[in-house]
């Protein structure tokens, strides 16, 4: 179990991991808090129906697309979340004189540039 950004809730790390994230200072505004809704849900109902076709078992091609569409909707929700979190959250703490968070961006951005 990958517990990186998580903490374990039993001993040793059996069972189930905690998220142990930070909160936004500044909050997500109503309008992109649903859009990004919107966009996980639409993701998550294409990872079922490619559920459905390995049950089904649908032909490998097939699979195949649907899992690269999946993953290009996933990923351009990360690309959204970055610009936000550039916006919002490095902007505010370099303000504050926090210079850190510009390591932490650039590996984000290292992440999400492929």
């Amino acid at each position: 179990m990958d517990c990186s950004n998580m903490e374990p809730e039993a001993p040793q790390g059996v069972g189930k991991c905690v998220c142990r994230c930070r909160h936004k200072d500044t909050p997500r505004t109503e309008q992109f808090q649903a859009d990004l809704q919107r966009r996980l849900n639409r993701a998550i109902g294409q990872l079922n129906g490619i559920k459905g076709m390995i049950d089904d078992n649908r032909y490998c091609g097939d699979v195949l697309t649907q899992l690269s569409a999946v993953e290009t909707a996933v990923h351009n929700i990360s690309l959204m979340l970055l610009q936000d979190h550039m916006e919002t959250c490095v902007v505010e703490r370099v303000r504050e004189g926090d210079d850190s968070v510009i390591e932490e961006a650039m590996q984000l951005v290292k992440r999400f540039a492929k």
